[in-house]
């Protein structure tokens, strides 16, 4: 066991046994983290923190028996952190608070960052659409960064089981994104 793995399997026995700054300690170094992930397959801020809260306080309550000796506390956090995040696609829970949007000077750019915003949102649309398994592999795999096989460790399924939800997450969006371009230029040609 290296010494960082070490050192991490002590602060969440700490953790477990209720001390609070060995808690503290692991917070500070995987809130961000967890945040990134829960940002990319949410694409709500608030709703982002909302689940990064939910995760580390079942740290808090799971710590006692939690084991991390092999992998430390990374890939248990980030599949606590994709379930709730696919629980609450789900279940529609997401809650949009919106205020009066006050008034902003346009940049001369506008039309750029609209259109990058509306290719964005055409990505993200078809990332929504795919099977939550689906997502949550080709999130963690293509925006964490993450290897097939840690991926299959933090879903609980093979490797092979991982390639062929990436393979096939990639085509449902290759597909959705071709048909969403031949449908915007059909309507380009009727203007």
């Amino acid at each position: 066991m290296g010494t960082e793995l070490g050192e991490e399997v002590a602060l969440v026995a700490a953790a477990g046994a209720g001390d609070a700054a060995a808690f503290r300690t692991l917070v500070d170094r995987h809130l961000s983290g967890v945040l990134a992930v829960a940002r990319r397959m949410l694409h709500d801020d608030a709703e982002a923190e909302d689940v990064a809260q939910e995760a580390l306080l079942r740290l808090w309550r799971s710590a006692e028996g939690l084991d991390v000796t092999t992998y430390g506390l990374r890939p248990w956090l980030r599949r606590v952190v994709s379930n709730l995040c696919v629980d609450r696609m789900r279940s529609g829970k997401r809650m949009v608070v919106v205020d009066e949007v006050p008034e902003l000077p346009e940049a001369a750019t506008q039309q750029s960052e609209m259109e990058a915003q509306d290719t964005s949102q055409r990505v993200d649309a078809a990332l929504k659409a795919l099977p939550d398994r689906q997502r949550m592999a080709l999130t963690l795999f293509h925006y964490e960064g993450l290897s097939q096989i840690e991926i299959g460790q933090i879903m609980g399924i093979s490797d092979e089981a991982v390639e062929s939800l990436l393979a096939r997450a990639r085509r449902g969006l290759k597909a959705a994104l071709r048909d969403e371009l031949q449908e915007l230029l059909s309507d380009g040609q009727h203007d």
